[in-house]
């Protein structure tokens, strides 16, 4: 046998003077949080030991060990005593003995105890078969006895513990995530477990074990002191209550509050989901970093033996500029320079989005660290990577919160802040304002389709509530706020003016169509007055269906759906009015002009390419929203197949358009001797990373493929094999429509669907298999949404017949389908 426990406790307190000595530690108020848990558990040990010595002298072969969280050392007022009694089996007789004068004292005081007696190799083998005792035996601590066997337990324990890891560690989370089910969010809940619920203790304990097992550890940052305040507020609802709870309940939450010297239970609860929430994501890059060890683990073995040995290299595969991803994660570029890139965190984090990736962890550190402030107003494509990011569906919410677990979020936009892990007292709101935010934006992203302008949409959805951090009415102060952050955020003063009434009037819709008579023409009339706009009721009417559904089950329905439908119908046929033709072009500026009289004379494409750093030409009426890329003017002499061949060369050299305009122009009498009509494109286009080719290039290729010796979709096919897209998030599936009364000299034809690669090509090819000539267009991506309207005539300039619309259209979206 080895030694004993050098400590000496003289005599144990009695268990009368241990409950008097718990008693005033718990009620004087000198000690709370750590200091007072740590004297609780000081005190618990020398009673205990006191205890022990009285019983059994000093043996050896016996000790008295704390495991679980009184091993930890966080006995909080009601906690009950984890105690093993672990001995060598030399007298069973004698231990037994021993126990049961440990165990009664224990139980006479009311405690609640969790006791075991076992040899070491008993406590082996259970806590092999038992995960929760393993765990609980992680955190052993010695209280009396034999110091040595303690010492031994803890060796064997751990040495166990990092040989089973690659086993128990996904039966671990497992049981997490079984616990997540029953119990909920932590971070979300009005009635909060703070032990069981996910991100609370219990979730707290499993990240210190996965450290122990030294395959993974969680970021470390903030990480104890949200671990502490959960303790904290669990001391304080024990005192108040007087039970052993870990429940928060309403009716005793402003109680609490006030043990702990809080304003009242809203603030409470928002620092418990605050804490939760960095409990939350320290588990998901944990978890996800042990998935990936163990995958490696998997996988090494057979690629050694398949090369020969040798370290293999994470392969890096570009997502956008200075975002790469890297072994299933989205990672910065080497060339990347946070301190130089201010846009760098929204194009990261909307690539991470789109690719359906996680944002690595030091990614996203090294982006908060070094990333300088973005101008006021944001430069255009800052805006456009928010939007993208909002319009990402479900995978925004983890890319959000990783941004959010950084800082980055309250910098980008302060008046977060106000609504950060802000409660919601209401039956039926399930998530805190801040997460009901994110989750109207990913409501709207099903139904971009459904608007002209989903940029707005989106942007509204984020904003809708953003109120709630004031006093007074949410929708009035969130219509002040809008603006501003739209002005902020680069939107023209008209597109400003759009979202704050959206957010003023974001319960509008559902509140007349529930309580009032649609019958009465001033109830239609009221909300017409509110709104505006047809434009502006298409947005409102979606945002309003994605703040129901963001809600909660009980805030939407099919009949409260056939109620607002049937109050935008009578809105709608009130703005409707007589609808204007489409406008007359706009004449052509000096450049475009003399691009399109070298086109006619030479019968070959002129193009030209021109940076956006130049000045904004006279013609671009003040207050233009910011061109995004660079500006490309191609003019072609009038014939087939011109929209189909531009747009496939812009995609096989990677530029991503992001405006676009066609329109036949005629040139001047004295410049042709017949018909001098000129296709003249002006086009924004941007390159997906790098820089961008040389105009020659451009040139020499659109030559090739307008006379048919370029095979672009072969190019396009032979790329996208090389480089799969990646499944990422699932869109909304493309909608094309043909507006009604749109225009009298054309049939315009609308198509709203996910921006990719070649996306301008396959509707180009389509209009062309169709028959249709493209008398003008106007195409605009607003963020990963392509929202195009084309002016589609016979061959004799006539407008489609209904019928024949009508099939165009279908066709056309089938095209878009297809995989």
């Amino acid at each position: 046998m080895t030694g004993t426990d050098e400590r000496t406790p003289a005599e144990g307190p009695e268990p009368g003077g241990y409950a008097a000595a718990r008693l005033r530690l718990l009620t004087e108020g000198a000690r709370t949080g750590p200091p007072r848990r740590a004297a609780l558990a000081e005190l618990t040990d020398d009673w205990l030991a006191g205890l022990f010595t009285a019983a059994a002298g000093r043996p050896q072969g016996v000790s008295l060990v704390a495991v679980g969280g009184y091993g930890r050392g966080e006995l909080s007022p009601r906690s009950d005593l984890d105690l093993l009694l672990l001995h060598d089996g030399s007298d069973p007789t004698a231990v037994a003995a021993l126990a049961d004068r440990l165990w009664y004292p224990v139980w006479d005081l009311g405690l609640d105890l969790d006791h075991s007696v076992r040899t070491l190799a008993e406590a082996r083998r259970t806590a092999g078969e038992d995960l929760k005792v393993q765990l609980g035996l992680l955190d052993a601590r010695h209280v009396a006895g034999d110091l040595g066997l303690t010492t031994a337990l803890r060796t064997a324990v751990l040495a166990d513990w990092r040989n089973q890891a690659p086993r128990r560690l996904p039966e671990l989370k497992e049981l997490g995530d079984e616990r997540a089910a029953r119990q909920g969010e932590l971070r979300f809940l009005l009635e909060p477990d703070l032990k069981e619920a996910r991100g609370g203790l219990r979730d707290a304990t499993a990240l210190r074990a996965v450290a122990a097992s030294w395959l993974a550890d969680a970021p470390r940052e903030g990480l104890a002191e949200a671990r502490r305040h959960l303790l904290d507020v669990r001391d304080a609802l024990h005192l108040s209550t007087g039970r052993a709870t870990d429940r928060l309940a309403l009716q005793e939450q402003d109680q609490v509050a006030a043990e702990l010297g809080l304003l009242d239970a809203d603030v409470l609860l928002r620092q418990v989901y605050e804490a939760a929430r960095v409990i939350s994501y320290a588990g998901d890059v944990t978890w996800r970093e042990v998935g990936r060890v163990l995958r490696s683990r998997a996988v090494r073995p057979r690629l050694r033996a398949m090369l020969g040995g040798g370290r293999q290299v994470a392969e890096r595969s570009p997502l956008a500029e200075g975002v790469v991803e890297q072994d299933g994660e989205v990672v910065l570029a080497r060339a990347a320079r946070p301190e130089r890139d201010p846009v760098l965190p929204l194009r990261a984090a909307a690539a991470a989005a789109q690719a359906g990736l996680p944002l690595s962890p030091y990614a996203v550190r090294r982006m908060a660290a070094g990333t300088r402030p973005l101008p006021t107003p944001w430069p255009a494509e800052a805006r456009e990577q928010l939007v993208t990011l909002l319009g990402s569906g479900r995978p925004t919410v983890e890319v959000w919160e990783a941004l959010e677990a950084e800082g980055l979020i309250s910098r980008l936009l302060p008046d977060w802040e106000r609504v950060r892990c802000r409660p919601q007292r209401n039956a039926v709101h399930v998530w805190t304002v801040d997460r009901h935010l994110i989750e109207t934006a990913v409501r709207a992203s099903a139904l971009t389709r459904h608007v002209h302008r989903p940029d707005l949409l989106l942007v509204a959805a984020l904003l809708h509530d953003i109120g709630k951090g004031w006093p007074g009415d949410h929708s009035v102060a969130g219509e002040i706020i809008a603006k501003d952050v739209a002005a902020r955020i680069g939107f023209d003063p008209e597109d400003a003016a759009v979202l704050s009434t959206l957010v003023r009037h974001h319960l509008l819709l559902v509140d007349t169509a529930t309580r009032r008579d649609l019958d009465d023409p001033a109830t239609v009339r009221s909300v017409a007055e509110a709104v505006g706009t047809q434009s502006t009721l298409e947005l409102l009417h979606a945002l309003t269906e994605a703040d129901a559904l963001a809600t909660g089950p009980a805030a939407w329905s099919a009949w409260r759906g056939s109620l607002v439908g049937d109050l935008v119908r009578r809105v709608g046929a009130l703005l409707a009015g007589e609808v204007p033709d489409e406008p007359a072009p706009a004449a052509p500026t000096a450049e475009q002009e003399r691009l399109a009289i070298e086109a006619f004379r030479t019968g070959g494409p002129v193009l030209a390419l021109r940076a956006r750093s130049e000045p904004v030409p006279a013609e671009e009426p003040p207050g233009a929203p910011e061109p995004l890329g660079v500006e490309l003017l191609i003019a072609v002499p009038d014939q087939t197949a011109v929209l189909p061949a531009v747009a496939g060369v812009l995609a096989v050299h990677r530029l991503t358009v992001r405006t676009a305009e066609l329109r036949t122009l005629r040139l001047p009498e004295d410049v042709h001797d017949g018909d001098g009509s000129v296709l003249l494109l002006d086009w924004r286009v941007a390159a997906e990373y790098g820089s961008l080719p040389e105009a020659a290039r451009l040139r020499a290729d659109l030559v090739r493929a307008l006379d048919g010796s370029l095979d672009i979709a072969g190019r396009l096919a032979e790329r996208d094999a090389a480089y799969p897209r990646r499944r990422g998030l699932l869109a909304p599936p493309p909608r094309v429509t043909v507006a009604p009364a749109a225009s009298h000299h054309a049939t315009v034809i609308e198509v709203r669907a996910q921006d990719a690669p070649g996306l301008l090509h396959r509707i180009g090819m389509a209009l062309e298999k169709a028959g249709v000539r493209v008398r003008s267009m106007h195409v605009s991506t607003l963020g990963a949404n392509a929202v195009d309207a084309f002016y589609v005539t016979t061959g004799a300039g006539e407008p489609l017949p209904a019928g024949d619309a009508g099939s165009v259209a279908r066709a056309l979206e089938e095209t878009l389908r297809a995989p």
